[in-house]
């Protein structure tokens, strides 16, 4: 319920009682609803808390399931806070939104594959995709084509496997020569080409 000016009077306050003692304060993004809407949440403040006050995110998360809170992990939530109980049947003021031990061990295991899974900013291939190259398309030989002989949409056909030239480059070899025999089923190679360079294109 603090409102951005609250908070940061809070944090004043805390880091003047601690002086040079650096404790590693850690901000929770919380919606006092017990239990919480998912629509209230609002998890992308998550990852404004950490640095704007130089502090740990996390999330006190008092919605049912576990959903949200392995959510907050992409938001930058370092902490997360779950009620926990041994058993709803037990009762209680916040039995309702607590979990029992199955589902805190999921939480655990879902928000360890949600670390990995983040990862970093990458395009293009990765590991796992190595053994997939192969369904990507690339231009092979439709059929034997002579040294010296037109490239020609007859002789040429974008197929699987992506072993060959990519086929944004089609339109570019159409007419140019073979500089070598080239045999039906071979990938196109750059070198096969006669004064190709792909860097120009």
């Amino acid at each position: 319920m603090a409102t951005l000016v609250e908070i940061g009077r809070a944090v004043e306050a805390i880091r003047e009682e601690w002086g040079e003692r650096d404790h590693g304060l850690a901000l929770l993004r919380c919606v006092s609803a017990y239990p919480a809407s998912p629509r209230d949440m609002n998890l992308k403040t998550i990852s404004v808390l950490g640095p704007l006050f130089d502090a740990i995110p996390g999330l006190s998360d008092h919605t049912l399931g576990t959903a949200v809170a392995t959510t907050s992990i992409a938001f930058g939530a370092k902490i997360i806070e779950k009620h926990f109980t041994l058993s709803r049947a037990d009762g209680g003021p916040d039995a309702a939104f607590s979990l029992e031990p199955s589902e805190f061990r999921r939480l655990v295991d879902d928000v360890r594959v949600a670390e990995e899974a983040i990862g970093e900013v990458r395009f293009g291939p990765t590991e796992g995709d190595a053994a997939s190259a192969r369904f990507k398309r690339s231009i092979l030989i439709a059929q034997d084509i002579d040294k010296g002989e037109v490239l020609s949409e007859k002789n040429l056909r974008i197929l699987r496997p992506g072993v060959g030239l990519p086929p944004h480059l089609y339109r570019a070899i159409l007419g140019r020569r073979a500089a070598r025999a080239l045999s039906a089923g071979e990938p196109l190679l750059a070198e096969d080409i006669e004064g190709f360079d792909t860097g120009a294109i």
